[in-house]
């Protein structure tokens, strides 16, 4: 009976992000991030936020709005918006982090420090590849023509055969095409 929920729940989930067509990044928990992983294996995308993040808003305001981001984005990943002062229990890998003190001003998550290796810089980006593990982490606001070539690199999965820099050298974006055409 519990797998009949969650398959049901995981299907729900999925549902609904499809039928958001609204050019807008899908984003789940954490928890429902890693439930469809395990059902649909995709990449997985974490933007580590927090609340007072003036970088963080601007992320939010301009990069993750663009509609050509936020396609691909719910093309490739399962997207998660992970807020590194949560209050709530996190399971990743058989175990629960939580936040130690979380009535506390500022106080870390465990899984945001996990993620970042105690390194907190906010807004900080985590590619995780398909068996849920971390590939790295990005750091700072992003502009979309500079967040394009890296989002695409981990799509295309092309960071198992090229560095970088030699991607994004011929890497050309949607809006580029459409310039040129």
């Amino acid at each position: 009976m519990n797998k009949f929920i969650t398959v049901l729940t995981v299907l729900i989930i999925a549902i609904n992000g499809f039928s958001q067509n609204t050019g807008e990044i899908k984003w789940y928990t954490f928890e429902e991030a890693l439930e469809l992983n395990a059902q649909n294996p995709k990449l997985i995308f974490i933007d580590v936020y927090t609340e007072w993040c003036g970088w963080c808003k601007k992320m939010d305001a301009a990069t993750f709005k663009e509609p050509y981001i936020a396609k691909y984005m719910n093309d490739k990943y399962y997207c998660v918006k992970l807020d590194a002062e949560g209050k709530e229990p996190i399971n990743y890998m058989g175990k629960e982090y939580t936040n130690p003190n979380p009535d506390g001003r500022r106080s870390t998550h465990q899984i945001a420090a996990l993620l970042l290796q105690n390194k907190m810089s906010y807004p900080s980006y985590v590619f995780m590849n398909e068996q849920s593990k971390v590939l790295t982490v990005v750091k700072g606001f992003i502009t979309d023509d500079k967040f394009d070539p890296i989002i695409h690199w981990f799509g295309e999965r092309a960071f198992l055969t090229q560095k970088f820099p030699d991607y994004s050298a011929t890497f050309k974006s949607v809006k580029e095409k459409e310039i040129e055409n």
